[in-house]
């Protein structure tokens, strides 16, 4: 038996504004309302060297190091926020409510809200509205709600409140064609037109197609195709209407915390736009759900950050659920952004692929390892969790895309030089906070509600025993050790008092000792 670390550094770190602090063991609560970052040890088989411990300390060192100081939106000052990525310069909206969704609410709490503050701005009414790319950003919503999560900020909550109704009285305004039941505009975080079909690289004046890069420029150089209202784009995506559908159903659930009248039109609006969802995208030539429906003649494409999303949401119904996991095309890399990528990209010298059309960005592999493990499928998980361990492993980071069958860094190709690859971004943190959250929820199985946390672990073939130390939830740091195999759970303690019920209350303080032994 190989004998246990007795040293276990990283074990929980505190960094803050002023430097590094140890916690005191022997406080009974801790401040939510602090810039502390809270650092779990992930332990895999008793050692910190297991690949998926490296992986682990490697998208921590990635996100860690997106951790910078800045001002925007309603922020006052310059604030800790998380960067989008080594690349970049500030928080994106999409990258701020995917990150704080992901796992980094539980990292950093306050840091999760001012990243988040730095997407609002104030209309020309002086009303609070999300910020960012307009087609999208109402994803903010998902962010903001599970900082709540993790943290129990009610003022926050109040203040998400107004903001989510401020931002959608102007999106159902400008962006909602009642005639489909859909909101227009491009996919989630396809802000680049390889994503797209060759129609939205075409410009009014003919030797100018193909001329710019970002999908948002089409509306400005096609007069004569762009929709009249709002910002002009006429296509309706997957993704875009399946995050307006979970902004709807957290309108309610806010209400309910905030505990005022619960205003019947969120979930009538969420009921109309399931309905939507299922008639204008779902195939049943295909078996799945489609990408865009647009006056151009739609796409059939596999778009699976929104074939994910569907999962997530429930939006699918079960007999769509069992046909999306038969039906969906993964790749040696993970599962790819759209697939297949389109025509105009594909050079057999160059084993090529569009930017955002045939590469696999892994925060798509997170939504879509979260997705099958919702729906108890281990094996797909694994795929996605398999092969991002291993690119962090060889690269010692997490990019931003890769190449879907070569399986190394790539940029892929997108206009107006399709024959140039395109930059890929270096230590992007949204792929290390998926695999945060394929770690978090479901190897560890946290699964945070508005009551508590349930837990619903998973241990892989190779992983027999795994410890999370030093997790924070609301008022409590969790010592999670989990041992045996599989995914059922056989025994579950708090404290070392043995619980029938596999969940901890979201009113618990101090540090807690939790125990779960699996068997299959």
């Amino acid at each position: 038996m190989k004998n246990k670390l007795t040293v276990l550094f990283l074990s929980v770190i505190f960094i803050q504004c002023t430097g590094i602090k140890s916690p005191d063991k022997n406080k009974e609560e801790f401040d939510v309302a602090s810039n502390q970052l809270t650092v779990p040890s992930l332990l895999v088989n008793d050692s910190s060297v297991h690949d998926i411990s490296k992986a682990y300390r490697i998208a921590i060192g990635d996100i860690v190091g997106n951790i910078q100081h800045h001002k925007s939106g309603v922020l006052g000052k310059k604030e800790l926020t998380l960067y989008a990525g080594l690349a970049y310069d500030k928080p994106w909206t999409r990258d701020a409510a995917i990150n704080v969704w992901n796992g980094f609410g539980m990292l950093s709490p306050e840091v999760s809200k001012n990243t988040l503050l730095a997407q609002v701005t104030k209309n020309d009414f002086g009303k609070d509205v999300i910020t960012g790319q307009y087609w999208d950003k109402i994803i903010w919503t998902i962010g903001a709600w599970n900082y709540y999560l993790c943290t129990g900020d009610a003022l926050f909550l109040e203040y998400t409140y107004t903001v989510v109704q401020n931002t959608l009285e102007v999106l159902e305004r400008d962006e909602f064609t009642k005639e489909l039941g859909l909101f227009r505009g491009p996919a989630v975080y396809g802000d680049g037109v390889s994503a797209y079909p060759k129609i939205y690289t075409n410009h009014q004046v003919k030797d100018k197609n193909g001329s710019y890069s970002g999908i948002y420029n089409w509306a400005k150089v096609n007069d004569d195709l762009k929709d009249e209202v709002g910002y002009g784009m006429p296509m309706h995506a997957l993704s875009t209407n399946a995050v307006y559908y979970q902004a709807y159903v957290l309108l309610s659930e806010i209400e309910k915390e905030l505990q005022v009248d619960v205003n019947p039109v969120w979930k009538e609006k969420a009921t109309e736009l399931r309905k939507a969802i299922n008639t204008n995208f779902w195939s049943d030539a295909k078996k799945n759900y489609t990408y865009l429906v647009d006056p151009f003649g739609n796409s059939d494409a596999q778009e699976s950050l929104g074939i994910s999303l569907c999962l997530l949401f429930g939006i699918a119904t079960e007999e769509q659920v069992a046909a999306v996991f038969e039906n969906t095309v993964v790749v040696p890399a993970g599962i790819p952004c759209v697939y297949p990528s389109f025509e105009r990209f594909k050079n057999e010298k160059l084993d090529s692929y569009g930017r955002h059309s045939g590469t696999v960005w892994p925060h798509i592999q997170g939504f879509w390892a979260d997705a099958s493990m919702k729906y108890n499928k281990p094996a797909i998980f694994m795929h996605e969790f398999n092969a991002l361990t291993r690119h962090a492993i060889r690269d010692f980071q997490f990019v931003e895309i890769y190449h879907p069958t070569k399986e190394t860094a790539y940029g892929g190709l997108q206009e107006p030089n399709k024959l140039k690859e395109w930059f890929c971004a270096e230590r992007q943190t949204w792929s290390a906070t998926a695999y945060l959250r394929m770690i978090y929820k479901n190897i560890i199985g946290v699964q945070v509600s508005v009551v508590g946390v349930h837990f619903k672990p998973f241990l892989p073939d190779n992983v027999q025993h795994i410890e999370l130390l030093g997790m924070k939830y609301k008022n409590a740091i969790l010592d999670i050790d989990i041992a045996g195999e599989g995914t059922v759970i056989e025994h579950f303690s708090i404290n070392g008092k043995e619980q029938k019920i596999f969940f901890l209350p979201g009113n618990s303080v101090g540090n807690i000792k939790i125990q779960i032994k699996l068997k299959k």
